[in-house]
């Protein structure tokens, strides 16, 4: 059986981020993000913000597919996408490059993309240079 050709994987990624997106709970800030992460095993996860009333204690969309990789027993992400309708690509806000970095290595991408179809391609180290993670502790 052929692999499925790196732009194929990239498309299967953003869709499975749309279709999160699609389920996005955004009554305030009515900006819907939907994220999609492929682990190490190729399984993908996928996640919407949530928002609540209580501002800032809703969720990211890459909180929740970082999550549901993490509740189905797998630690490493090998690409993440980032979904959103913005005139540029959505990139992920600081909390969630430090979630990226919890679950990446050299090896992860990070997508961003915007509804136009515009995606931005980018290693851990160009995301989150000068990284505080599990290196930095004793």
């Amino acid at each position: 059986m052929m692999e499925k050709s790196r732009a194929a994987e990239l498309d299967a990624l953003f869709a499975a981020a749309a279709e999160a997106r699609r389920n996005a709970h955004a009554p305030y800030s009515h900006f819907a993000v939907g994220a999609a992460v492929s682990s190490a095993s190729g399984r993908l996860y996928t996640g919407c913000n949530v928002e609540n009333a209580a501002y800032p204690s809703g969720s990211c969309a890459e909180q929740g597919a970082i999550a549901a990789m993490v509740v189905a027993g797998e630690r490493q992400i090998a690409d993440i996408a980032i979904l959103g309708d913005a005139p540029h690509p959505v990139m992920p806000c600081g909390a969630c490059r430090q979630r990226i970095l919890e679950f990446a290595d050299t090896r992860t991408q990070i997508h961003a993309g915007n509804m136009a179809g515009l995606r931005l391609s980018l290693r851990m180290e160009e995301l989150l240079p000068h990284v505080f993670g599990r290196d930095s502790l004793p």
